[in-house]
């Protein structure tokens, strides 16, 4: 749920038509809140902007000087709080429903956010939509504030230096780990990414966990042509590193493709060293190792 008050309206908000503002762009005289600007290629738009606090706040760029000056007047709504919950958004509004969340949060707790947060009882709400809300601990507060994140389905992501990054990284699970498999949310909320909701159940690239006759076990595949499997071990600190020596093997064996090694925390480098010298593959792996040579 949004940010509501005891009088909150249970209804779209009225807009009425602004005046016919051209004549005055034409002859260079605007309302406060508007003003005339132009794109790269020359053509003119109109920006709404206002200010609280000292502080400069974007509206967005429209292309007309109507549209804009219905922005400025929304957000001023917003502010002076007779708009008073994030529920009274209609599509057709003239400011962005992310405007509206970052106007909110200004409102309420006197925080600009150039991203859609809406600031919570020790967490935070990010609001794709206004029915899209992932929850995050304040410990997360300062990465998410600066970048924007973005859906495809249930796989959400960021971009981080010109890179298409999961969010999932950031709690040590896998860019494309599957839930119920690598992680859970104990709550039963999949937008729901404070931590004490997160369960990592496997942090490391392939390995699966998978029970046999009765037991768990840890079962690493890679993908060459198709996934083989390169054997079944029993803990996932002996499966991350028969990972990482399949993939020193296949390389070896002349296969070009580029592989995501798993980092292992806590071991020095002589018991890496020893748990990989220890490490056997599945015969049928083994075999298909040879025929690759």
């Amino acid at each position: 749920m949004g940010p509501t008050s005891k009088n909150s309206l249970s209804s779209s908000p009225i807009h009425l038509p602004a005046p016919n503002l051209s004549h005055l762009a034409a002859h260079g005289s605007l309302p406060k809140g508007v003003f005339l600007s132009s794109k790269k290629d020359g053509t003119l738009q109109y920006r709404a902007s206002l200010t609280k606090e000292g502080k400069h706040i974007s509206l967005g760029s429209f292309t007309s000087p109507e549209q804009a000056y219905l922005a400025y007047e929304e957000g001023k709504k917003i502010l002076d709080g007779q708009t008073r919950s994030l529920e009274e958004y209609s599509p057709t509004s003239p400011l962005a429903f992310e405007k509206w969340v970052c106007l909110f949060n200004v409102r309420d707790h006197g925080i600009y956010f150039r991203t859609p947060i809406y600031l919570g009882h020790k967490m935070f709400s990010y609001y794709l939509t206004p029915h899209q809300i992932l929850k995050f601990d304040l410990d997360d507060l300062f990465y998410f504030s600066s970048h924007k994140i973005m859906a495809k389905g249930n796989h959400f992501f960021v971009f981080d230096y010109g890179m298409q990054v999961s969010i999932l990284s950031r709690f040590g699970i896998k860019a494309y780990g599957v839930c119920g498999k690598d992680y859970l949310f104990l709550n039963q909320d999949p937008l729901d990414f404070r931590r004490e909701n997160l369960k990592i159940l496997n942090g490391f690239h392939g390995l699966s966990l998978e029970s046999k006759k009765g037991q768990c076990i840890y079962t690493v595949r890679i993908h060459i042509n198709g996934n083989h499997i390169v054997g079944r071990y029993e803990n996932p600190i002996q499966a991350a590193i028969a990972y990482n020596k399949a993939i020193d093997a296949v390389q070896r064996a002349g296969c070009k493709r580029h592989y995501t090694p798993n980092f292992i925390e806590g071991l020095s480098p002589r018991e890496y060293a020893n748990l990989y010298q220890e490490i056997r593959f599945a015969k049928r792996f083994s075999n298909y190792l040879e025929s690759l040579s």
